[in-house]
């Protein structure tokens, strides 16, 4: 959204905005009640979604955070609460762009830098399992597409800038 409106900005430089432009804003609009719902439902059960997620990892993927024989399942924890709470914010302001922005580009560097595609790849598809199991299904909608977008960013062998 908020990307939106600056690019909205720019775009309508010294004139109105059509009401084509301005759409985005009718359907943020019409969707707020339902991302604050999805925003406050997310908060409430993270801990949930992530222990659930760690331990479908430990049994489909047992070796995966411990590398080298040493555990980083503290570490895990961390960061995946970390990028949860990036991807409720962007589920309530709608804005993936800024997601990627303020976030997912440095983020995907420190995960390069430790090795971390694969955990990050497997976490953020066990992830949407796990909220398609957890959350009602409307909420599930907002928040998957997004830890689909961290999947791709932070799980990836390449760096996309």
């Amino acid at each position: 959204m908020l990307s939106k409106l600056q690019q909205l900005g720019i775009n309508a430089d010294s004139r109105y905005a059509s009401d084509d432009e301005l759409q985005f804003m009718d359907t943020y609009i019409t969707s707020f009640d339902s991302r604050i719902d999805a925003y406050q439902r997310i908060k409430a059960i993270e801990k949930e979604i992530v222990e659930t997620v760690l331990a479908k990892i430990q049994i489909s993927h047992p070796n995966l955070l411990s590398p080298k024989g040493e555990d980083m399942r503290k570490k895990w924890k961390q960061d995946t609460l970390r990028v949860l709470r990036h991807s409720a914010m962007t589920v309530l302001l709608d804005d993936p762009e800024l997601l990627r922005q303020q976030f997912l580009y440095w983020f995907q560097t420190i995960m390069h830098a430790f090795g971390a595609q694969e955990a990050c790849n497997v976490t953020y598809l066990v992830m949407q399992d796990v909220v398609k199991e957890l959350l009602p299904k409307d909420i599930a909608d907002f928040l998957c597409p997004i830890l689909e977008i961290n999947r791709n960013f932070l799980g990836s062998q390449t760096k996309k800038l």
